[in-house]
């Protein structure tokens, strides 16, 4: 099969400036339900979130006798909790960037999602059992990346450099200070959990198992099969010019009782890429890693309630694009047919294959 060509940077900012906006315009999903577009979701319970949006509950159980979750990505973007707007294509970007990467994966991490045949990779809806969410993040770090969030390794690591401490308590971890280099590889995989709730908080294992979270066991799984994720995920990496530099999971237990990865799974969102050379050295600008991850947007952030102006959206869409190409190999092809045709007819053949 022949992939498709990469679009240069210059094709990438005609195709956002052209389509960007009409592309993303639609109803939410509860709009949907409530015009009587998807009359099978009726009486199902929606819940807003960050970016995506879930149905669940009603009559949403498959043949198989699993609770269905129907997640609907959108093009909403949160940086520091707080949502800054919409970023043309950037839910089929995220949509493909999860697929290809859930395929890489789920041997060793699992996976939530239904396999659902004609279900294209752009789909911005995706079947998934309906969890028990283990109300943790999964955060692993191999490299203290220059960061503004409040739960990250740097800022922590700026506040023990300004106290004078020698050694930095993180998450159950011990680090000297002054071998610690913003940017800089870490002595090894740190695994960082924090807290799901209104204000991330990063945790150790033990205060998680202490309070509830998780048991001993669930943890230790969840932790092993993260770090077997990363290393794969790493090697597929390292032919495409890039490097893992962190990344967040979430997990649940399905009705079998097996502790499974749920939602999204390194995507630019959830994690951080870095561009290295052909020696394994990182590629830099400005003296800055060139980076393919949501922290670009991060960095345009000056105000608490700020909402990101179209220029700012249109360029971190391009972003998004150019490092979803690194990530595959190949070129992105959108799917320009408006959103809510886009997501009836997914959720019509999603609801088709599995109740």
């Amino acid at each position: 099969m022949t992939l498709p060509t990469r679009l240069s940077t210059q094709e990438i900012h005609e195709l956002v400036a052209e389509h960007g906006t009409s592309v993303s315009q639609g109803r939410s999903i509860g709009e949907l339900i409530s015009d009587g577009e998807l009359p099978r979701l009726a009486g199902c319970t929606v819940l807003k979130g960050k970016v995506s949006d879930s149905v669940f509950g009603g009559s949403l159980t498959t043949r198989e006798g699993s609770e269905l979750r129907l997640m609907f990505r959108n093009n909403r973007i949160s940086t520091h909790d707080v949502n800054r707007g919409a970023i043309p294509f950037k839910d089929q970007v995220l949509a493909l960037n999860h697929e290809h990467m859930r395929n890489l994966v789920k041997s060793a991490i699992g996976s939530s999602q239904f396999e659902v045949e004609g279900l294209a990779p752009t789909s911005t809806v995706i079947p998934a059992e309906n969890l028990e969410l283990v109300m943790l993040e999964n955060v692993l770090r191999r490299y203290m990346a220059k960061s503004s969030t409040s739960t990250s390794l740097y800022q922590h690591w700026l506040a023990a450099k300004e106290a004078g401490d020698r050694v930095l308590h993180f998450a159950g971890h011990q680090l000297a200070v002054d071998t610690l280099e913003p940017n800089g590889i870490l002595p090894y995989l740190l695994d960082t959990p924090s807290s799901k709730a209104a204000v991330d908080e990063t945790l150790d294992s033990e205060q998680l198992i202490a309070s509830g979270v998780c048991t001993a066991g669930q943890y230790a799984q969840i932790r092993n099969a993260s770090i077997m994720a990363f290393g794969m995920v790493t090697e597929h990496l390292r032919d495409r010019g890039m490097v893992l530099v962190d990344t967040k999971t979430e997990h649940g237990i399905n009705r079998l009782g097996e502790i499974v990865a749920a939602d999204e799974l390194y995507t630019m969102d959830s994690s951080r890429f870095w561009r290295i050379d052909d020696s394994g050295e990182l590629v830099t600008r400005d003296g800055e890693p060139v980076s393919f991850s949501k922290e670009f947007a991060r960095g345009m952030v000056t105000e608490r309630d700020q909402q990101f102006t179209q220029e700012q959206a249109n360029e971190i869409a391009v972003r998004y694009i150019e490092g979803l190409q690194h990530l595959l190999g190949y070129g992105f092809v959108p799917d320009l047919r408006s959103r809510d045709e886009r997501i009836v007819e997914s959720v019509n053949l999603i609801l088709d294959a599995l109740l």
